[in-house]
């Protein structure tokens, strides 16, 4: 391969050994730093001076400076894989066991030894299969349950997170990882309804009854006498097409009989229960003072 062939297929980014195997020698690497051509991004890593220092590239500078059988995991491999919008704000990155890791504490290294079963190479980058990757990312981020979600309803399979889970317990954050696929595997609506019922006592909102009977329908939850139900939903994967429809027609006949319909779900409730509470108060106060 050639070493423009290589910088393009690397988002820009090349490290001194692979500069080395296509016959640069360090004098000839230092001239081109010297004359701007590679800007050193790290120790032994540089980047193209025509490519712009993408989060592409800043992922694969790190993961080069990292040394041999490095490979991205957690957030990063998540951002990798497609399964989130925008590159987390640090690079995570394994390396060996035996391994020294990098004196850098912008980003997150960790010395383990991943099954080989477990890794994978993707757009040339080394990661972790996208199992691993989406239980390892969901407890390391503030809405990782979401991304699990994502990640079950763009077509990976629950039982393969439950392969990957019991094939790499005791990593860091397994036992938060198993949880999330208990909750994944009950569906979450009846959980959900169980939180939703412990926030509110905790928040000592009061008048609130569970699946209450409004027409011919039974709302989750709801406030009688300000006339505001509550619906909880359970992780989207798990929904149809058949209960979609149903969940809309109840939604309308609620609005139309007059009621204020709101909506959370397992998600919601989990990564941001201070909101929901919000929420709920600001109903109650709006249909008090509508009502005075």
């Amino acid at each position: 391969m050639k070493l423009d062939e290589l910088i393009a297929l690397q988002d820009g980014v090349v490290s001194a050994e692979q500069l080395a195997e296509l016959g640069l020698s360090r004098s000839s690497i230092q001239r081109r730093v010297k004359c701007g051509a590679l800007v050193r991004t790290g120790r032994g890593v540089f980047r193209s001076a025509q490519h712009p220092p993408t989060h592409a590239a800043r992922l694969r500078g790190v993961v080069l400076q990292a040394g041999k059988d490095a490979v991205a995991y957690g957030p990063s491999a998540a951002w990798w894989h497609g399964l989130l919008d925008r590159a987390p704000s640090r690079c995570w990155v394994t390396v060996p066991a035996v391994q020294r890791t990098l004196r850098n504490t912008a980003h997150e290294v960790r010395r383990r030894d991943i099954p080989a079963v477990y890794l994978t190479e993707l757009r040339s980058l080394a990661v972790t299969t996208l199992p691993l990757t989406v239980l390892e990312a969901a407890v390391e981020l503030t809405d990782g349950s979401m991304l699990m979600d994502r990640a079950l309803q763009t077509g990976v399979k629950l039982a393969d997170l439950e392969v990957a889970h019991r094939d790499n317990l005791g990593r860091t954050g397994s036992a938060a990882a198993g949880r999330l696929l208990a909750s994944a595997t009950s569906g979450g609506r009846s959980e959900a309804e169980r939180l939703l019922h412990r926030l509110l006592q905790g928040a000592e909102i009061q008048g609130w009854e569970a699946q209450f009977r409004i027409d011919r329908y039974a709302a989750d939850m709801a406030f009688p006498n300000a006339r505001i139900a509550i619906e909880v939903d359970g992780w989207a994967f798990h929904g149809d097409a058949r209960r979609h429809h149903k969940d809309l027609r109840r939604h309308n006949v609620l609005e139309n009989a007059g009621w204020r319909v709101l909506r959370f779900d397992w998600h919601r409730l989990v990564g941001d229960p201070e909101g929901v509470i919000s929420e709920i108060r600001n109903a109650l106060e709006s249909r008090t003072q509508r009502s005075a």
